[in-house]
Order: C-alpha cells, then sequence, then structure tokens
C-alpha cells in the first residue's frame, strides 16, 4: 500500500472541480494571458518596483549613486539659502567619496572612481546659479531645510532601518 503523494492529492482536486464544472466560463477564458509579450526578463521586477512605487536609482551600487548625485550639482544645491549648507553638503558628498574609495576591491578589475567637487568652485557656481534664477523670479525659499544624504546603505534606507 502506497502513500499518496501532495501531487496526486492536487490533481484530484483538480480533476473533481472539472467535473463540477467550477473551471467553465472562466472571466478571460480563451484569451492569450498578458503580460506574455513582453521580451524583458526583468518585467516582474520592473512591476513591482512600479507598484511598490521604488526608484530604480536606489538600487545602483554606491559608487555609482555618488556618480549620479555629484553629476547634480550645483543645480540640486540651488534649493539651499545658506552658504553654510552648500559647503557641509559638499563636505559631506567628499567625504562619502574618499569612503568609497577605501572600500576593499573585489575581483581583478579596478571599480569606477568617483571624483571629488572642488568645494570652492562648486559654491562660485551655486552663486550663480541662485543669481540667474532670482533675477528670473523662479526662486521660492524652502520651507524645510534639507539634509545632508543619508549615509546608510540603499537596502537600510529601503527598508527603513
Amino acid at each position: 500500500m502506497s502513500v499518496p503523494s501532495h501531487r496526486d492529492w492536487v490533481d484530484k482536486q483538480i480533476r473533481e472541480a472539472t467535473e463540477r464544472g467550477e473551471f467553465d466560463n472562466l472571466p478571460g477564458a480563451g484569451k492569450p494571458l498578458r503580460g506574455l509579450e513582453d521580451r524583458d526578463p526583468d518585467w516582474w521586477v520592473k512591476k513591482m518596483m512600479d507598484r511598490e512605487g521604488l526608484d530604480a536609482a536606489d538600487a545602483l551600487p554606491p559608487v555609482m549613486q555618488l556618480r549620479r548625485e555629484g553629476a547634480g550639482y550645483p543645480q540640486s544645491l540651488v534649493g539651499q539659502t545658506r552658504e553654510d549648507n552648500v559647503r557641509e553638503l559638499l563636505r559631506d558628498f567628499n567625504a562619502r567619496v574618499l569612503d568609497e574609495r577605501r572600500r576593499p576591491v573585489l575581483g581583478r578589475y579596478s571599480p569606477p572612481v568617483v571624483p571629488t567637487v572642488d568645494v570652492e568652485e562648486m559654491v562660485a557656481r551655486w552663486r550663480e546659479l541662485r543669481t540667474e534664477r532670482a533675477r528670473a523670479g523662479a526662486m521660492t525659499a524652502p520651507t524645510e531645510p534639507v539634509a545632508p544624504p543619508s549615509r546608510r546603505s540603499w537596502w537600510r534606507r529601503l527598508l527603513g532601518r
């Protein structure tokens, strides 16, 4: 006497439901499955990220996040109203770049390098940009000061830890 397997039990349940007609007239019967025309192998990840409201940039490696952040200067600093805050943000960015450079390298290829920013040059560009925007009348004061970027890992920020 053999013990019935889990698969046998499932097959029996499906067969009995078919005999009772529980699968007749289901919505979408005879229609192709949606989403199969998409040939992207990562379709499920992209749909989950859209559904959860996640940004793909948060999944980048730290060095690429730093490159992206550095490429946004000085435009991303325009909301800052005090030069001290701008200098602190730029010093923090440079410190994070140097921390990333000190990280041990795994593998035989050298990792991408993020350049540090010249604080004085960037502050001068920030002043020019703010002056241009003030002349254009597009300058609005932020309601709250912007905190410097977090040094936590992207997955810790994502999980709220």
